[in-house]
Order: structure tokens, then sequence, then C-alpha cells
């Protein structure tokens, strides 16, 4: 492998999703309350719409001469969040038609958007970090999931940053950590822990990191 190649960073920025009414699709975007970066359109016909979710470093881009795709055909758009059922009802409450909460009975089975095969009600046992889903479309039928992501595999993120990109994130981090200090304490005969910025400030890294956890 060329390692200056491998070195080189290379940020995915936008996906491209077909649609075949600009303006309504739009309209929807902006319902849900994402970023509009952009709407430029050109003498030739072509058209570019971006929005961005919340805290996404990536962007969805449509408009007219843009792909080729049919409308629609985009499917299982990943939108990660820190927890799914708090998501699923914000996303309720502003009009979207959205599945509830469920966790995929056999591999693959969060891919199916209309079918509900394979599909179990409620999230993950034990709420396992990337168990538990909900699920919506667009006025064309592009799928999205929300994923709850709570805890990063190893190798998932850059080890040398950790960050939350929004408010929610942090403070279910926060909670998280605040949890399993108290457990903690517990162990160590409920005693006051004078140490617990630091205890909690090794558990949030690791945690996001994908590291062991501190006990």
């Amino acid at each position: 492998m060329n390692t200056t190649t491998a070195a080189t960073a290379l940020k995915l920025e936008a996906v491209v999703i077909p649609v075949a009414d600009v303006d309504r699709s739009k309209k929807f975007y902006d319902g849900l309350g994402w970023r509009l970066d952009a709407d430029f359109e050109f003498d030739n016909g072509f058209r570019v719409v971006q929005f961005t979710p919340p805290g996404s470093p990536t962007s969805i881009q449509f408009g007219t001469s843009i792909t080729t795709a049919e409308p629609g055909t985009a499917e299982g758009l990943y939108l990660v969040v820190s927890d799914v059922q708090t998501a699923r009802d914000a996303l309720e409450a502003q009009g979207v038609d959205i599945s509830d909460v469920f966790h995929p009975d056999v591999p693959g089975a969060q891919f199916r958007p209309l079918s509900g095969d394979g599909r179990l009600a409620g999230a993950a046992d034990d709420r396992a970090s990337y168990g538990s889903f909900a699920s919506f479309a667009d006025p064309d039928g592009n799928t999205f999931l929300l994923q709850e992501v709570t805890t990063r595999l190893p190798g998932r993120i850059d080890a040398t940053a950790t960050s939350y990109a929004t408010t929610s994130d942090l403070t279910e981090a926060l909670k998280r950590a605040a949890t399993a200090h108290g457990e903690h304490e517990a162990r160590n005969g409920g005693e006051y822990d004078e140490a617990w910025p630091e205890w909690y400030a090794a558990y949030m890294i690791a945690e996001f990191r994908g590291e062991p956890l501190p006990e």
C-alpha cells in the first residue's frame, strides 16, 4: 500500500440522494430542522441543494441533473444517535412517519425498510451499542436508519481525538459515566471519591474510543 496515500485525509462530506421534486424534498428536510447549506441553480438546468443533519459531519445533496439514479433508491442511510428513542420521538413530533424502535432478529433485517421481517419490537437487549434502530423515509422513499451508538468498537474512531457532536451526546455520555462511577464507589466501600473528575474523564475517553472501561 502506498503509505502517502493511506495517510491522506479523505473526509466524506456529502451523499447524493435521488429525488423527483426538488422543492418538495427541500420542504421536507427543512421541516426536519436540518441546516440548509446551499441551493444553487444554473442556466443549464443544474440545481444542487444541500442539507446537513444536526451534529453531522456529512451532508446530503439532491437536485436536478445531479444523479441518474431513480428517485427513492437511496436506502439505509445511517443517522447515528446516542438515544434512539429520544431521537425517534423528536422526529415523530416534527410530523415524520417513523417506525417504532426495533432491533433485528436476523442479520440485516434493519435494511428491510417496509416489510418488517426479522425485526423485533423495542431496543436491543441491554441496549447493546449498534443494535437498536428506527427507520423513516423521505417523500420519494429514500430511507434513513436511526442507529443507537453509545460505545464505539475499537478502531472505529480517530484515536487521537475525543469529541461529542451535540449537547445531547455529551449529556448522555456524562449520565453513563455517572452510573458507572456510582457502581465504582459502591465497590469501594461507598466512600466519596474526590478524584471523580479524573475517573469520569478516563471513562468517557475509553468509552468513546472503544477501549476497556475503568472499574
